[in-house]
């Protein structure tokens, strides 16, 4: 049976002019249902309201609510109404305060002007899929106007300070505009310090709030309801737009997201509103909101780094190659969405791709002074005259190496190196030679050959044959 709120909303909807699977899909109810509710209404049959049995408390209710607010005690509630004359008993002001307290969490409405406050905030929305079966964990950043509820969300893949950045300026961009103040959570892409306070905030995001013209309000910690509209937002995209639905590949999940949020999420009768979103934007916000720059901010991190004995320096867990003049000496880095530019004394003396991931090194050869460099073919015959000691099967382990691990073979080579440490040269030689015939050609395998003596054991005619071929 529906309430009276959904009733109520089905009614309005049917009065500006909405179809009956319009107003199904909006609602979210059948449209068998939406037809019974529409007769009613053409019948002129009300939903009767559900009238509450009174209490006697219920009079006292507002100055109940103003003594809670104020951190109250239920006895020292008691104590301050039996002194104005009201006869209950301790039991009835306390069951009376508990069952306000389980119905909500009292707390002052914050009401905002048009164009006064943006809230923001990201939600977990679990694994999804990203593309040819691989999955990715994916966030969905939310930015309402606190004022229409208008609603902008996009789904990311990390929280760092510039995807966060980036999602503002999307966000900007939708609504063609932007909004005095936008309140956020202690999160770490925009507040290193939760200290309502005396917020120390991330370099970056702070330039680029200054550069868009509007006021960072950080939320107090523990104060949820500072940013509830966000919150609500995010629960809200969460249970009706991730909830139950499998995405073929990030940009299926983009495409669906973007026309769910056009065509339902600001098109809804807002439930705490009681208006369609867009409506109220268009009408009253959007003319209120500042104009956007000319052009958009330039995403780079500027800072200072040294020089390592390596010829390298350590920007965000990764290493990028520096000419080795400046070893030692202090750098200056310009950080983009794609580039470093690495300078000395406002010159650029070095260039890299930004790298993904963690402890990957971005190297320029030429960095080095000549007499360190080494070429590819160098490096490989120092390491097959390093096997090639070890026996003759070590050495076709090297060049079965070569060809199956591509780029990565030198770390598979220095492991089994390593085993002269524990093992003579002609046990890892046959242990070499076992892992040929069984086609198993990792360090660990040859390791553990070594280890149970399994190099002793004799290969039957078949494996020999086939070693034999493969050796010759």
């Amino acid at each position: 049976m529906l309430g009276g709120e959904m009733y109520q909303t089905i009614k309005v909807l049917k009065a500006r002019g909405k179809s009956k699977s319009e107003i199904a899909r909006l609602t979210g109810h059948d449209r068998k249902t939406i037809r019974k509710v529409i007769k009613k209404l053409e019948k002129g049959i009300e939903l009767p309201e559900k009238k509450p049995h009174p209490r006697k408390l219920d009079s006292y209710q507002a100055e109940i609510h103003g003594f809670l607010e104020e951190n109250l005690s239920a006895l020292r509630i008691y104590q301050k109404l039996s002194s104005q004359g009201v006869n209950i008993s301790y039991a009835s002001v306390k069951n009376y305060c508990a069952n306000i307290k389980k119905r909500q969490n009292i707390f002052v409405r914050i009401h905002t002007k048009p164009g006064q406050e943006a809230q923001v905030d990201f939600g977990y929305a679990g694994l999804t899929n990203y593309k040819e079966g691989k999955k990715r964990k994916t966030w969905v950043f939310n930015m309402r106007l606190g004022y229409s509820r208008y609603d902008y969300y996009e789904k990311v893949y990390d929280q760092r300070v510039e995807t966060f950045i980036q999602c503002h300026i999307n966000a900007f961009k939708a609504f063609g505009g932007v909004p005095a103040e936008v309140v956020i959570d202690n999160l770490k892409a925009a507040i290193l310090e939760a200290n309502f306070y005396d917020p120390i905030y991330q370099e970056l995001y702070k330039r680029f709030a200054e550069d868009y013209g509007f006021m960072p309000v950080p939320c107090k910690v523990r104060d949820p309801n500072r940013k509830g509209k966000v919150e609500s937002g995010i629960k809200y995209v969460k249970n009706n737009f991730f909830a139950g639905r499998k995405f073929k590949d990030h940009q299926d999940l983009d495409k669906r997201l973007s026309k769910w949020v056009k065509e339902i999420c600001n098109e809804r009768i807002h439930g705490t509103t009681r208006k369609i979103p867009r409506e109220i934007f268009e009408a009253q916000e959007r003319t209120k909101l500042k104009r956007l720059p000319l052009e958009d901010f330039k995403m780079s991190k500027v800072g200072n780094r040294k020089v390592y004995h390596d010829c390298h320096i350590y920007v965000e867990y990764n290493y990028y190659s520096v000419p080795y003049e400046y070893i030692g000496k202090e750098v200056g880095i310009d950080l983009s969405q794609k580039l470093l530019k690495i300078s000395y004394q406002g010159q650029e003396i070095a260039i890299h791709p930004r790298l993904e991931g963690r402890g990957e090194f971005s190297t320029n050869d030429s960095h080095y002074p000549k007499y360190k460099r080494r070429s590819e073919t160098e490096y490989q015959e120092k390491y097959q005259t390093q096997m090639l000691k070890l026996g003759n099967y070590a050495q076709e382990m090297f060049f079965i190496i070569l060809t199956k691990h591509g780029s990565d073979w030198s770390r598979y080579v220095q492991g089994i190196l390593s085993l002269e440490k524990k093992y003579k040269a002609e046990i890892i030689n046959l242990a070499c030679k076992r892992a040929i015939a069984f086609k198993v050609y990792r360090y660990k395998v040859i390791e553990a050959i070594c280890k149970n003596g399994s190099y002793k054991q004799p290969l039957d005619l078949a494996e020999r044959e086939e070693l034999k071929n493969e050796c010759a």
